[in-house]
């Protein structure tokens, strides 16, 4: 889990997609001072402890406008 302050392109490709899919959850709140964007993976159903919550990673308004600036470039 980390708050994510930049981003940086990879010129590695990857060979598959991961064989689980699940919905990411967001919640946008205010916290010392700045708006932080939190994303939320949970465990799939076919898991141990399904809907428990898996993976946390969190977006400064910064890193935020760069990641959006990434997804209309690339699509």
């Amino acid at each position: 889990m980390a708050l994510i302050v930049g981003f940086e392109k990879d010129d590695r490709e990857f060979r598959s997609l991961h064989p689980t899919e699940v919905v990411c959850k967001y919640i946008l709140t205010e916290m010392d001072g700045r708006k932080v964007l939190q994303l939320n993976t949970y465990g799939s159903s076919d898991r141990e402890n399904p809907n428990k919550l898996s993976q946390t990673i969190q977006l400064d308004e910064s890193a935020a406008q760069q990641l959006l600036s990434i997804l209309r470039s690339e699509f």
